[in-house]
Protein backbone atom coordinates (compact mmCIF):
# COMPACT_ATOMS: atom_id res chain seq x y z
CA UNK A 1 0.00 0.00 0.00
CA UNK A 2 1.26 3.52 -0.74
CA UNK A 3 2.36 5.97 1.91
CA UNK A 4 2.89 9.73 2.10
CA UNK A 5 5.08 12.15 4.06
CA UNK A 6 4.26 15.87 3.87
CA UNK A 7 7.36 17.82 2.70
CA UNK A 8 7.11 20.39 5.49
CA UNK A 9 10.87 21.00 5.75
CA UNK A 10 11.16 21.72 2.04
CA UNK A 11 8.21 24.13 2.14
CA UNK A 12 9.79 26.01 5.06
CA UNK A 13 13.18 26.17 3.31
CA UNK A 14 11.57 27.66 0.23
CA UNK A 15 9.65 30.24 2.24
CA UNK A 16 12.55 31.28 4.45
CA UNK A 17 15.60 31.01 2.21
CA UNK A 18 14.38 31.17 -1.39
CA UNK A 19 11.30 33.39 -1.39
CA UNK A 20 12.51 35.65 1.46
CA UNK A 21 9.41 35.35 3.60
CA UNK A 22 10.30 38.41 5.67
CA UNK A 23 9.67 40.58 2.60
CA UNK A 24 5.95 40.02 3.08
CA UNK A 25 5.89 41.18 6.70
CA UNK A 26 4.14 44.44 5.77
CA UNK A 27 1.05 42.60 4.52
CA UNK A 28 -1.84 42.73 7.02
CA UNK A 29 -2.36 39.04 7.68
CA UNK A 30 1.33 38.19 7.92
CA UNK A 31 1.64 39.74 11.36
CA UNK A 32 -0.35 36.76 12.64
CA UNK A 33 1.83 34.30 10.76
CA UNK A 34 5.52 34.43 11.71
CA UNK A 35 7.50 31.45 10.46
CA UNK A 36 7.16 29.54 13.71
CA UNK A 37 3.36 29.75 13.38
CA UNK A 38 3.60 28.72 9.72
CA UNK A 39 5.72 25.75 10.74
CA UNK A 40 3.24 24.71 13.43
CA UNK A 41 0.27 24.95 11.04
CA UNK A 42 2.02 23.01 8.27
CA UNK A 43 3.30 20.37 10.66
CA UNK A 44 -0.13 19.75 12.18
CA UNK A 45 -1.86 19.89 8.80
CA UNK A 46 0.72 17.55 7.33
CA UNK A 47 0.18 15.13 10.19
CA UNK A 48 -3.59 15.18 9.56
CA UNK A 49 -2.99 14.48 5.88
CA UNK A 50 -0.62 11.60 6.63
CA UNK A 51 -2.56 9.94 9.43
CA UNK A 52 -6.22 10.61 8.62
CA UNK A 53 -6.60 11.35 4.90
CA UNK A 54 -3.99 9.14 3.27
CA UNK A 55 -5.28 5.89 4.80
CA UNK A 56 -8.70 6.62 3.24
CA UNK A 57 -7.37 7.24 -0.25
CA UNK A 58 -7.20 3.67 -1.56
CA UNK A 59 -10.37 2.49 0.19
CA UNK A 60 -12.21 5.58 -0.98
CA UNK A 61 -11.16 4.86 -4.55
CA UNK A 62 -12.23 1.21 -4.29
CA UNK A 63 -15.57 1.90 -2.60
CA UNK A 64 -16.45 5.14 -4.38
CA UNK A 65 -19.64 7.12 -3.83
CA UNK A 66 -23.11 5.58 -4.02
CA UNK A 67 -26.48 7.09 -4.86
CA UNK A 68 -29.70 6.01 -3.15
CA UNK A 69 -33.11 5.86 -4.81
CA UNK A 70 -34.07 9.24 -3.35
CA UNK A 71 -31.08 10.92 -5.00
CA UNK A 72 -29.00 11.23 -1.85
CA UNK A 73 -25.33 10.31 -2.12
CA UNK A 74 -23.11 8.51 0.39
CA UNK A 75 -19.37 9.13 0.40
CA UNK A 76 -16.90 6.28 1.08
CA UNK A 77 -16.54 4.85 4.57
CA UNK A 78 -14.50 7.14 6.80
CA UNK A 79 -14.94 10.30 4.73
CA UNK A 80 -17.71 11.73 6.89
CA UNK A 81 -15.76 11.35 10.13
CA UNK A 82 -12.61 12.71 8.48
CA UNK A 83 -14.49 15.73 7.16
CA UNK A 84 -16.00 16.39 10.59
CA UNK A 85 -12.52 16.36 12.14
CA UNK A 86 -11.15 18.52 9.32
CA UNK A 87 -13.83 21.21 9.63
CA UNK A 88 -13.87 21.18 13.44
CA UNK A 89 -10.09 21.59 13.38
CA UNK A 90 -10.56 24.93 11.59
CA UNK A 91 -8.77 23.83 8.44
CA UNK A 92 -11.55 24.91 6.03
CA UNK A 93 -11.46 28.51 7.25
CA UNK A 94 -7.68 28.74 7.67
CA UNK A 95 -7.45 31.83 5.45
CA UNK A 96 -11.13 32.76 5.77
CA UNK A 97 -12.35 36.23 6.63
CA UNK A 98 -12.57 36.65 10.45
CA UNK A 99 -15.80 38.59 9.90
CA UNK A 100 -17.38 35.25 8.99
CA UNK A 101 -15.49 33.08 11.47
CA UNK A 102 -12.31 32.47 9.50
CA UNK A 103 -8.84 32.44 11.05
CA UNK A 104 -7.61 35.26 8.83
CA UNK A 105 -4.22 33.69 8.09
CA UNK A 106 -2.45 34.44 4.79
CA UNK A 107 -3.77 32.76 1.66
CA UNK A 108 -0.43 31.19 0.76
CA UNK A 109 -0.62 29.07 3.92
CA UNK A 110 -3.86 27.46 2.78
CA UNK A 111 -2.28 26.80 -0.63
CA UNK A 112 0.82 25.23 0.94
CA UNK A 113 -1.32 23.03 3.16
CA UNK A 114 -3.51 22.02 0.21
CA UNK A 115 -0.49 20.36 -1.40
CA UNK A 116 -0.39 17.95 1.52
CA UNK A 117 -4.10 17.20 1.72
CA UNK A 118 -4.39 16.71 -2.04
CA UNK A 119 -1.36 14.39 -2.16
CA UNK A 120 -2.83 12.37 0.69
CA UNK A 121 -6.35 12.18 -0.77
CA UNK A 122 -7.35 14.23 -3.82
CA UNK A 123 -10.97 13.08 -3.84
CA UNK A 124 -11.46 14.20 -0.22
CA UNK A 125 -9.58 17.48 -0.63
CA UNK A 126 -11.93 18.58 -3.39
CA UNK A 127 -14.88 18.96 -0.99
CA UNK A 128 -13.41 21.79 1.11
CA UNK A 129 -11.38 23.13 -1.81
CA UNK A 130 -14.47 23.93 -3.87
CA UNK A 131 -16.10 25.52 -0.82
CA UNK A 132 -13.22 27.96 -0.43
CA UNK A 133 -13.47 29.04 -4.06
CA UNK A 134 -17.22 29.59 -3.79
CA UNK A 135 -16.74 31.60 -0.61
CA UNK A 136 -14.26 33.86 -2.42
CA UNK A 137 -16.76 34.48 -5.23
CA UNK A 138 -19.57 35.28 -2.79
CA UNK A 139 -17.33 37.53 -0.72
CA UNK A 140 -16.33 39.49 -3.81
CA UNK A 141 -19.66 39.78 -5.61
CA UNK A 142 -22.45 38.88 -3.19
CA UNK A 143 -24.52 41.51 -1.41
CA UNK A 144 -24.44 41.89 2.37
CA UNK A 145 -27.51 39.70 2.90
CA UNK A 146 -26.14 36.79 0.86
CA UNK A 147 -22.76 36.99 2.54
CA UNK A 148 -24.23 36.99 6.03
CA UNK A 149 -26.60 34.15 5.22
CA UNK A 150 -24.07 31.75 3.70
CA UNK A 151 -20.45 32.69 4.40
CA UNK A 152 -20.23 31.90 8.14
CA UNK A 153 -21.18 28.25 7.69
CA UNK A 154 -19.22 27.90 4.45
CA UNK A 155 -16.15 29.35 6.17
CA UNK A 156 -16.49 26.98 9.12
CA UNK A 157 -17.02 24.03 6.79
CA UNK A 158 -20.44 23.32 8.27
CA UNK A 159 -21.73 23.66 4.71
CA UNK A 160 -19.89 22.90 1.48
CA UNK A 161 -20.30 24.51 -1.94
CA UNK A 162 -20.00 23.77 -5.65
CA UNK A 163 -19.49 25.45 -9.01
CA UNK A 164 -22.15 24.68 -11.67
CA UNK A 165 -21.07 25.59 -15.18
CA UNK A 166 -21.10 22.61 -17.53
CA UNK A 167 -24.20 21.35 -19.31
CA UNK A 168 -24.62 18.29 -21.56
CA UNK A 169 -24.18 20.35 -24.73
CA UNK A 170 -21.52 22.80 -23.52
CA UNK A 171 -18.33 22.69 -21.54
CA UNK A 172 -15.73 25.26 -22.52
CA UNK A 173 -18.18 27.31 -24.62
CA UNK A 174 -20.32 28.70 -21.80
CA UNK A 175 -22.16 31.00 -24.20
CA UNK A 176 -24.28 27.96 -25.09
CA UNK A 177 -25.75 27.63 -21.59
CA UNK A 178 -29.50 26.87 -21.57
CA UNK A 179 -30.31 26.78 -17.84
CA UNK A 180 -33.06 29.36 -17.24
CA UNK A 181 -33.64 31.79 -14.40
CA UNK A 182 -37.19 33.14 -14.14
CA UNK A 183 -37.76 36.18 -11.89
CA UNK A 184 -40.14 35.64 -8.96
CA UNK A 185 -42.28 38.13 -7.06
CA UNK A 186 -40.18 37.80 -3.89
CA UNK A 187 -36.98 38.83 -5.67
CA UNK A 188 -35.67 35.30 -6.07
CA UNK A 189 -35.38 33.37 -9.35
CA UNK A 190 -36.69 29.95 -10.36
CA UNK A 191 -33.73 28.00 -11.76
CA UNK A 192 -34.50 25.25 -14.28
CA UNK A 193 -32.03 23.16 -16.24
CA UNK A 194 -29.42 20.45 -15.97
CA UNK A 195 -25.74 20.64 -15.02
CA UNK A 196 -23.23 17.82 -15.43
CA UNK A 197 -19.76 16.98 -14.11
CA UNK A 198 -20.50 18.78 -10.82
CA UNK A 199 -17.78 17.82 -8.35
CA UNK A 200 -19.09 17.33 -4.80
CA UNK A 201 -22.58 18.01 -6.15
CA UNK A 202 -24.35 15.80 -3.61
CA UNK A 203 -22.99 14.03 -0.51
CA UNK A 204 -23.53 13.21 3.15
CA UNK A 205 -20.65 15.23 4.64
CA UNK A 206 -22.77 18.29 5.51
CA UNK A 207 -26.43 19.21 5.98
CA UNK A 208 -26.40 21.76 3.19
CA UNK A 209 -24.60 22.36 -0.11
CA UNK A 210 -24.48 25.84 -1.58
CA UNK A 211 -24.47 25.70 -5.37
CA UNK A 212 -23.18 28.61 -7.46
CA UNK A 213 -25.04 28.25 -10.74
CA UNK A 214 -24.65 29.97 -14.10
CA UNK A 215 -28.01 30.54 -15.81
CA UNK A 216 -29.70 32.83 -18.30
CA UNK A 217 -32.44 35.17 -17.07
CA UNK A 218 -35.53 35.05 -19.27
CA UNK A 219 -35.05 37.48 -22.14
CA UNK A 220 -31.30 37.90 -21.58
CA UNK A 221 -28.99 38.35 -24.58
CA UNK A 222 -27.56 35.28 -26.27
CA UNK A 223 -23.98 34.20 -25.67
CA UNK A 224 -21.77 34.94 -22.70
CA UNK A 225 -23.15 38.47 -22.38
CA UNK A 226 -26.46 37.09 -21.13
CA UNK A 227 -25.22 34.82 -18.35
CA UNK A 228 -25.90 35.53 -14.67
CA UNK A 229 -24.72 33.84 -11.46
CA UNK A 230 -27.03 32.55 -8.75
CA UNK A 231 -26.62 31.03 -5.32
CA UNK A 232 -28.91 28.01 -5.07
CA UNK A 233 -28.82 26.12 -1.74
CA UNK A 234 -29.66 22.43 -1.56
CA UNK A 235 -31.79 23.28 1.50
CA UNK A 236 -33.50 26.65 1.88
CA UNK A 237 -31.91 28.79 4.62
CA UNK A 238 -34.24 30.84 6.81
CA UNK A 239 -33.65 34.41 7.92
CA UNK A 240 -32.44 33.10 11.27
CA UNK A 241 -29.98 30.72 9.60
CA UNK A 242 -32.07 27.61 10.22
CA UNK A 243 -32.59 24.99 7.53
CA UNK A 244 -36.05 24.66 6.00
CA UNK A 245 -37.42 22.74 3.04
CA UNK A 246 -35.40 20.96 0.36
CA UNK A 247 -34.90 23.12 -2.70
CA UNK A 248 -35.77 22.01 -6.22
CA UNK A 249 -32.34 20.58 -7.01
CA UNK A 250 -31.57 16.87 -7.05
CA UNK A 251 -28.80 14.52 -8.07
CA UNK A 252 -29.98 12.64 -11.15
CA UNK A 253 -26.96 10.34 -11.26
CA UNK A 254 -23.32 9.98 -10.35
CA UNK A 255 -20.85 10.05 -13.22
CA UNK A 256 -18.93 6.79 -13.72
CA UNK A 257 -15.43 8.05 -14.26
CA UNK A 258 -11.77 7.11 -14.57
CA UNK A 259 -10.56 8.44 -11.22
CA UNK A 260 -11.32 10.53 -8.11
CA UNK A 261 -13.96 7.93 -7.21
CA UNK A 262 -14.22 9.23 -3.64
CA UNK A 263 -15.59 12.54 -4.90
CA UNK A 264 -19.22 12.60 -6.02
CA UNK A 265 -19.26 13.96 -9.57
CA UNK A 266 -22.95 14.52 -10.21
CA UNK A 267 -25.60 15.31 -12.76
CA UNK A 268 -27.73 17.96 -11.03
CA UNK A 269 -31.30 18.61 -12.14
CA UNK A 270 -32.81 22.00 -11.31
CA UNK A 271 -36.60 22.09 -11.38
CA UNK A 272 -37.74 25.58 -10.44
CA UNK A 273 -35.17 25.70 -7.65
CA UNK A 274 -35.04 28.95 -5.69
CA UNK A 275 -31.93 30.97 -6.45
CA UNK A 276 -30.69 34.45 -5.66
CA UNK A 277 -28.68 36.67 -7.98
CA UNK A 278 -25.00 37.16 -7.19
CA UNK A 279 -23.68 40.46 -8.49
CA UNK A 280 -25.19 42.11 -11.54
CA UNK A 281 -27.55 40.64 -14.10
CA UNK A 282 -25.77 39.31 -17.21
CA UNK A 283 -22.38 39.62 -15.46
CA UNK A 284 -22.27 36.09 -14.12
CA UNK A 285 -19.04 35.05 -15.79
CA UNK A 286 -17.28 38.01 -14.25
CA UNK A 287 -18.37 36.86 -10.80
CA UNK A 288 -17.77 33.16 -11.43
CA UNK A 289 -14.24 33.82 -12.67
CA UNK A 290 -13.23 34.58 -9.09
CA UNK A 291 -14.02 30.96 -8.27
CA UNK A 292 -12.68 29.63 -11.58
CA UNK A 293 -9.31 31.34 -11.18
CA UNK A 294 -9.01 30.00 -7.63
CA UNK A 295 -9.96 26.56 -8.93
CA UNK A 296 -7.34 26.70 -11.68
CA UNK A 297 -4.61 27.48 -9.18
CA UNK A 298 -5.98 24.70 -6.98
CA UNK A 299 -5.83 22.25 -9.87
CA UNK A 300 -2.23 23.28 -10.55
CA UNK A 301 -1.47 22.23 -6.97
CA UNK A 302 -3.20 18.91 -7.71
CA UNK A 303 -0.70 18.25 -10.50
CA UNK A 304 2.23 18.90 -8.15
CA UNK A 305 0.67 16.92 -5.30
CA UNK A 306 0.09 13.76 -7.30
CA UNK A 307 3.57 14.04 -8.79
CA UNK A 308 5.02 14.26 -5.27
CA UNK A 309 3.14 11.32 -3.75
CA UNK A 310 3.88 9.20 -6.83
CA UNK A 311 7.58 10.08 -6.55
CA UNK A 312 7.77 9.21 -2.86
CA UNK A 313 6.38 5.74 -3.43
CA UNK A 314 8.36 5.05 -6.59
CA UNK A 315 11.62 6.13 -4.94
CA UNK A 316 10.96 3.92 -1.92
CA UNK A 317 10.24 0.97 -4.21
CA UNK A 318 13.37 1.56 -6.31
CA UNK A 319 15.55 1.50 -3.20
CA UNK A 320 14.09 -1.77 -1.95
CA UNK A 321 13.21 -3.82 -5.02
CA UNK A 322 16.06 -6.12 -6.16
CA UNK A 323 16.21 -6.54 -9.92
CA UNK A 324 19.23 -7.13 -12.16
CA UNK A 325 22.82 -6.02 -11.70
CA UNK A 326 24.41 -2.62 -12.16
CA UNK A 327 26.09 -2.10 -15.55
CA UNK A 328 29.31 -1.21 -13.73
CA UNK A 329 29.37 -4.22 -11.46
CA UNK A 330 27.33 -5.45 -8.46
CA UNK A 331 26.44 -2.81 -5.90
CA UNK A 332 24.95 -5.33 -3.46
CA UNK A 333 27.20 -8.39 -3.88
CA UNK A 334 25.77 -10.00 -0.77
CA UNK A 335 22.32 -10.08 -2.36
CA UNK A 336 20.98 -11.97 -5.39
CA UNK A 337 20.45 -8.70 -7.31
CA UNK A 338 20.96 -4.96 -6.98
CA UNK A 339 18.21 -2.46 -6.09
CA UNK A 340 16.40 -0.91 -9.04
CA UNK A 341 17.98 2.42 -8.17
CA UNK A 342 21.33 1.38 -9.68
CA UNK A 343 19.88 1.42 -13.20
CA UNK A 344 20.36 4.71 -15.07
CA UNK A 345 16.93 4.70 -16.69
CA UNK A 346 15.19 4.23 -13.34
CA UNK A 347 17.24 7.10 -11.95
CA UNK A 348 16.30 9.20 -15.00
CA UNK A 349 12.61 8.80 -14.32
CA UNK A 350 12.92 9.49 -10.61
CA UNK A 351 15.17 12.51 -11.08
CA UNK A 352 12.90 13.99 -13.73
CA UNK A 353 9.98 13.78 -11.32
CA UNK A 354 11.86 15.16 -8.34
CA UNK A 355 13.56 17.97 -10.27
CA UNK A 356 10.12 19.08 -11.42
CA UNK A 357 8.53 18.74 -7.97
CA UNK A 358 11.01 20.87 -6.06
CA UNK A 359 11.04 23.75 -8.55
CA UNK A 360 7.27 23.54 -9.05
CA UNK A 361 6.72 23.83 -5.29
CA UNK A 362 8.80 27.01 -5.27
CA UNK A 363 6.85 28.43 -8.23
CA UNK A 364 3.53 27.52 -6.60
CA UNK A 365 4.48 29.29 -3.38
CA UNK A 366 5.70 32.36 -5.27
CA UNK A 367 2.36 32.63 -7.06
CA UNK A 368 0.46 32.08 -3.79
CA UNK A 369 2.47 34.80 -2.03
CA UNK A 370 1.78 37.05 -5.01
CA UNK A 371 -1.93 36.45 -4.47
CA UNK A 372 -1.56 37.74 -0.92
CA UNK A 373 0.29 40.79 -2.27
CA UNK A 374 -2.39 41.43 -4.86
CA UNK A 375 -5.12 41.23 -2.22
CA UNK A 376 -3.64 43.26 0.59
CA UNK A 377 -0.38 45.08 -0.13
CA UNK A 378 -0.54 48.67 1.15
CA UNK A 379 1.39 49.70 -1.96
CA UNK A 380 -0.95 50.17 -4.94
CA UNK A 381 1.82 49.56 -7.47
CA UNK A 382 2.86 46.36 -5.69
CA UNK A 383 -0.76 45.18 -5.79
CA UNK A 384 -0.94 45.82 -9.51
CA UNK A 385 2.34 44.05 -10.26
CA UNK A 386 1.38 41.06 -8.13
CA UNK A 387 -2.06 40.82 -9.72
CA UNK A 388 -0.45 40.92 -13.17
CA UNK A 389 1.96 38.16 -12.14
CA UNK A 390 -0.80 35.91 -10.83
CA UNK A 391 -2.92 36.45 -13.95
CA UNK A 392 0.01 35.69 -16.26
CA UNK A 393 1.22 32.60 -14.42
CA UNK A 394 -2.17 31.02 -13.65
CA UNK A 395 -2.62 29.36 -17.09
CA UNK A 396 1.08 28.43 -17.13
CA UNK A 397 1.07 26.52 -13.87
CA UNK A 398 -2.38 25.02 -14.39
CA UNK A 399 -1.38 23.66 -17.79
CA UNK A 400 2.24 22.73 -17.13
CA UNK A 401 1.83 21.35 -13.60
CA UNK A 402 -1.04 19.07 -14.59
CA UNK A 403 0.48 17.90 -17.89
CA UNK A 404 3.71 17.14 -16.05
CA UNK A 405 1.92 15.76 -12.99
CA UNK A 406 0.18 13.14 -15.11
CA UNK A 407 3.37 12.33 -17.02
CA UNK A 408 5.23 11.97 -13.74
CA UNK A 409 2.59 9.67 -12.28
CA UNK A 410 3.04 7.46 -15.35
CA UNK A 411 6.84 7.51 -14.91
CA UNK A 412 6.46 6.55 -11.26
CA UNK A 413 4.14 3.73 -12.30
CA UNK A 414 6.79 2.60 -14.79
CA UNK A 415 9.40 2.39 -12.02
CA UNK A 416 7.24 -0.26 -10.33
CA UNK A 417 6.90 -2.22 -13.57
CA UNK A 418 4.10 -4.78 -13.41
CA UNK A 419 3.36 -3.90 -9.80
CA UNK A 420 2.65 -0.34 -10.94
CA UNK A 421 -0.25 -1.73 -12.97
CA UNK A 422 -1.73 -3.59 -9.98
CA UNK A 423 -4.24 -1.71 -7.82
CA UNK A 424 -2.90 -2.75 -4.41
CA UNK A 425 0.33 -0.78 -4.94
CA UNK A 426 -1.60 2.45 -5.49
CA UNK A 427 0.34 3.78 -8.48
CA UNK A 428 -2.42 3.14 -11.02
CA UNK A 429 -4.78 5.21 -8.85
CA UNK A 430 -2.38 8.16 -8.96
CA UNK A 431 -2.33 7.86 -12.77
CA UNK A 432 -6.12 7.72 -12.99
CA UNK A 433 -6.63 10.55 -10.52
CA UNK A 434 -4.04 12.77 -12.22
CA UNK A 435 -5.69 12.49 -15.63
CA UNK A 436 -8.67 14.68 -14.81
CA UNK A 437 -6.47 17.59 -13.75
CA UNK A 438 -5.54 18.19 -17.40
CA UNK A 439 -9.22 18.48 -18.31
CA UNK A 440 -11.31 20.21 -15.66
CA UNK A 441 -11.33 23.93 -14.79
CA UNK A 442 -10.44 24.64 -18.41
CA UNK A 443 -8.70 21.98 -20.51
CA UNK A 444 -5.00 22.62 -20.91
CA UNK A 445 -5.34 23.58 -24.56
CA UNK A 446 -7.67 26.35 -23.39
CA UNK A 447 -5.11 27.43 -20.78
CA UNK A 448 -2.51 27.74 -23.53
CA UNK A 449 -4.88 29.81 -25.69
CA UNK A 450 -5.73 32.00 -22.70
CA UNK A 451 -2.03 32.62 -22.11
CA UNK A 452 -1.25 33.51 -25.71
CA UNK A 453 -4.48 35.21 -26.70
CA UNK A 454 -5.34 37.13 -23.52
CA UNK A 455 -2.61 37.23 -20.91
CA UNK A 456 0.31 38.18 -23.16
CA UNK A 457 -1.30 41.17 -24.92
CA UNK A 458 -3.25 42.39 -21.87
CA UNK A 459 -2.48 46.00 -20.95
CA UNK A 460 0.01 46.26 -23.76
CA UNK A 461 2.05 43.30 -22.52
CA UNK A 462 2.59 44.84 -19.08
CA UNK A 463 2.63 41.50 -17.20
CA UNK A 464 5.07 39.68 -19.48
CA UNK A 465 7.35 42.72 -19.59
CA UNK A 466 7.44 42.80 -15.79
CA UNK A 467 8.12 39.06 -15.65
CA UNK A 468 11.06 39.41 -18.02
CA UNK A 469 12.29 42.28 -15.87
CA UNK A 470 12.03 40.30 -12.62
CA UNK A 471 13.95 37.32 -13.97
CA UNK A 472 16.56 39.42 -15.80
CA UNK A 473 17.26 41.55 -12.73
CA UNK A 474 17.72 38.50 -10.51
CA UNK A 475 20.08 36.82 -12.96
CA UNK A 476 22.03 40.01 -13.61
CA UNK A 477 22.68 40.44 -9.88
CA UNK A 478 24.63 37.16 -9.85
CA UNK A 479 26.47 37.43 -13.15
CA UNK A 480 29.88 37.96 -11.53
CA UNK A 481 29.63 35.05 -9.09
CA UNK A 482 31.34 32.01 -10.61
CA UNK A 483 29.63 29.66 -8.16
CA UNK A 484 26.23 30.68 -9.53
CA UNK A 485 27.16 30.26 -13.20
CA UNK A 486 26.09 26.58 -13.54
CA UNK A 487 22.60 27.53 -12.41
CA UNK A 488 22.17 31.08 -13.67
CA UNK A 489 23.54 30.39 -17.16
CA UNK A 490 20.89 27.82 -18.13
CA UNK A 491 18.14 30.00 -16.65
CA UNK A 492 19.34 32.95 -18.71
CA UNK A 493 19.38 30.82 -21.86
CA UNK A 494 15.83 29.62 -21.22
CA UNK A 495 14.69 33.19 -20.60
CA UNK A 496 16.21 34.18 -23.95
CA UNK A 497 14.30 31.38 -25.69
CA UNK A 498 11.06 32.51 -24.05
CA UNK A 499 11.74 36.08 -25.21
CA UNK A 500 12.38 34.82 -28.74
CA UNK A 501 9.13 32.88 -28.70
CA UNK A 502 7.22 35.90 -27.42
CA UNK A 503 8.64 38.06 -30.19
CA UNK A 504 7.74 35.41 -32.77
CA UNK A 505 4.14 35.42 -31.53
CA UNK A 506 4.00 39.21 -31.68
CA UNK A 507 5.21 39.16 -35.27
CA UNK A 508 3.18 36.17 -36.53
CA UNK A 509 0.19 35.66 -34.26
CA UNK A 510 -1.76 38.73 -35.33
CA UNK A 511 -0.89 38.15 -38.97
CA UNK A 512 -2.44 34.70 -38.87
CA UNK A 513 -4.38 33.72 -35.73
CA UNK A 514 -3.79 30.04 -36.51
CA UNK A 515 -0.10 30.71 -35.86
CA UNK A 516 -0.95 31.75 -32.31
CA UNK A 517 -3.19 28.72 -31.81
CA UNK A 518 -0.62 26.33 -33.23
CA UNK A 519 2.13 27.82 -31.06
CA UNK A 520 0.15 28.05 -27.83
CA UNK A 521 0.85 24.65 -26.25
CA UNK A 522 4.58 24.79 -26.93
CA UNK A 523 4.71 28.38 -25.74
CA UNK A 524 2.97 27.46 -22.47
CA UNK A 525 5.44 24.64 -21.84
CA UNK A 526 8.41 26.80 -22.79
CA UNK A 527 7.13 29.40 -20.32
CA UNK A 528 6.87 26.68 -17.70
CA UNK A 529 10.42 25.46 -18.29
CA UNK A 530 11.83 29.00 -18.12
CA UNK A 531 9.90 29.63 -14.89
CA UNK A 532 11.15 26.40 -13.32
CA UNK A 533 14.71 27.27 -14.38
CA UNK A 534 14.27 30.63 -12.63
CA UNK A 535 13.16 28.81 -9.50
CA UNK A 536 16.14 26.44 -9.65
CA UNK A 537 18.46 29.44 -9.92
CA UNK A 538 16.86 30.93 -6.82
CA UNK A 539 17.05 27.61 -4.96
CA UNK A 540 20.73 27.14 -5.88
CA UNK A 541 21.60 30.63 -4.70
CA UNK A 542 19.90 29.95 -1.36
CA UNK A 543 21.71 26.63 -0.89
CA UNK A 544 25.08 28.18 -1.70
CA UNK A 545 24.37 30.90 0.86
CA UNK A 546 23.57 28.24 3.47
CA UNK A 547 26.81 26.43 2.62
CA UNK A 548 28.79 29.64 3.01
CA UNK A 549 27.17 30.22 6.39
CA UNK A 550 27.88 26.64 7.49
CA UNK A 551 24.20 25.85 7.97
CA UNK A 552 23.57 23.52 5.04
CA UNK A 553 23.02 19.78 5.25
CA UNK A 554 22.97 16.78 2.94
CA UNK A 555 19.33 17.29 1.97
CA UNK A 556 19.97 20.89 0.93
CA UNK A 557 23.26 20.09 -0.80
CA UNK A 558 21.46 17.52 -2.97
CA UNK A 559 19.42 20.35 -4.48
CA UNK A 560 22.51 21.59 -6.33
CA UNK A 561 22.81 18.21 -8.04
CA UNK A 562 19.10 18.32 -8.90
CA UNK A 563 19.49 21.84 -10.32
CA UNK A 564 22.31 20.66 -12.59
CA UNK A 565 20.29 17.62 -13.64
CA UNK A 566 17.34 19.86 -14.53
CA UNK A 567 19.58 22.14 -16.62
CA UNK A 568 21.33 19.30 -18.43
CA UNK A 569 18.54 16.78 -18.94
CA UNK A 570 15.21 18.64 -18.85
CA UNK A 571 15.77 22.26 -19.85
CA UNK A 572 16.91 21.39 -23.43
CA UNK A 573 13.22 20.72 -24.14
CA UNK A 574 12.81 24.50 -24.17
CA UNK A 575 14.75 24.62 -27.43
CA UNK A 576 12.48 21.98 -28.93
CA UNK A 577 9.42 23.99 -27.87
CA UNK A 578 10.86 27.08 -29.56
CA UNK A 579 11.61 25.17 -32.76
CA UNK A 580 8.14 23.67 -32.93
CA UNK A 581 6.23 26.85 -32.29
CA UNK A 582 8.38 28.80 -34.74
CA UNK A 583 7.38 26.43 -37.53
CA UNK A 584 3.97 28.09 -37.61
CA UNK A 585 0.56 26.66 -38.44
CA UNK A 586 1.08 25.64 -42.06
CA UNK A 587 1.78 21.92 -41.64
CA UNK A 588 -0.65 21.64 -38.73
CA UNK A 589 -3.59 23.09 -40.66
CA UNK A 590 -2.73 21.74 -44.14
CA UNK A 591 -4.60 18.43 -44.01
CA UNK A 592 -8.23 18.81 -45.16
CA UNK A 593 -10.92 17.81 -42.66
CA UNK A 594 -12.08 14.96 -44.92
CA UNK A 595 -8.67 13.33 -44.56
CA UNK A 596 -9.03 12.86 -40.80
Amino acid sequence: MPSYKAPVDDTLFLLRDVLEYERYGNLPRFGEAPLDVVEAVLSEGGKFAEEVLQPLNHSGDTQGCSRDADGSVRTPKGFKDAYKAYSEGGWVGLDGDPAYGGQGLPHFLAVALSEYTIAANLAFAMYPGLTNGAAAALATHGNAELKQRYLPKMTSGEWTATMNLTEPHCGTDLGLIKTRATPQADGSFAITGQKIFISAGEHDLTDNIIHLVLARIDGAPAGTKGISLFVVPKVIVGDDGSLGARNGVACGSIEHKMGIHGNATCVLNYDGAKGWLVGEENRGLNAMFVMMNAARLGVAVQGLSLSEVAYQNAAAYAKERLQGRSLTGPKAPDKPADPLLVHPDVRRMLLEIRAFNEAARALMLWVALSEDEALSSPDANARKLADDRVGLLTPVIKGVFTDQGFANAVKAQQVLGGHGYIAEWGMEQFVRDARITMIYEGANGVQALDLVGRKLPKDGGRAITAFFGDVSAFLAAGKDDAALAPYFGPAKAALGQLQQATMWLMQNGMKNPDNAGAASNDYMHLFGLASLAFMWARIAKAVLARQAAGTSDAALDSKLTLAKFFAARMLPEAGACLARLSSGAETLMALPAAAF
